[in-house]
């Protein structure tokens, strides 16, 4: 019995957690401004549709698709500008603040899904503390709930990782 109560713990504190984590997340976009620089990280394949619909609303903002996923061609945006070199989201984190410092902005707007938006928010504003970092979370509502669960979940676990310092992996 000795041994079930601090498992029992844990878990407890895992699930509570998790419910936080969960409730900490952006569930809509914040307001973008005519003259903001949009950020959509790739990596899920709702992303960059997302990112694009949000430039047609916003025709005179730019848009950086930033890592890995980013190498499709977007030749009917004038204003995109494609980063393929990241990685992972600290990678990607590093691509922003780059951009960021070069092209001296202050105010970021930042497209990730819902469930990679407090991890990929965290590692932006721990590159660019002096920045503001606008969320503007692509919803996963036309996924099946156990997936969503499991995807939230991992990403909750990488957020724990990460606050212990693991930024790759």
């Amino acid at each position: 019995m000795k041994l079930l109560t601090p498992s029992l713990l844990i878990l407890t504190c895992f699930i509570l957690g998790g419910v936080i984590f969960k409730s900490m997340a952006p569930r809509r976009c914040a307001t973008i401004l005519p003259d903001d620089t949009i950020f959509v990280l790739t990596g899920d394949a709702r992303r960059i549709p997302f990112a694009m619909r949000q430039l047609r609303k916003y025709p005179d903002t730019d848009l950086y698709i930033i890592g890995a996923g980013a190498n499709a061609s977007f030749e009917m945006a004038r204003r995109v500008t494609i980063e393929s070199d990241s990685k992972s989201t600290y990678q990607n984190a590093l691509a922003i603040k780059d951009i960021a410092q070069r092209s001296g902005l202050d105010r970021l707007v930042i497209i990730t899904t819902e469930d990679h938006m407090n991890r990929a928010k965290y590692l932006i504003e721990q590159e660019l503390p002096y920045s503001e970092i606008v969320a503007c979370p692509v919803p996963l509502s036309d996924m099946p709930v156990m997936k969503r669960l499991e995807r939230w979940t991992l990403e909750y676990v990488k957020y724990i990782v990460t606050l212990f310092g693991i930024k790759e992996g």
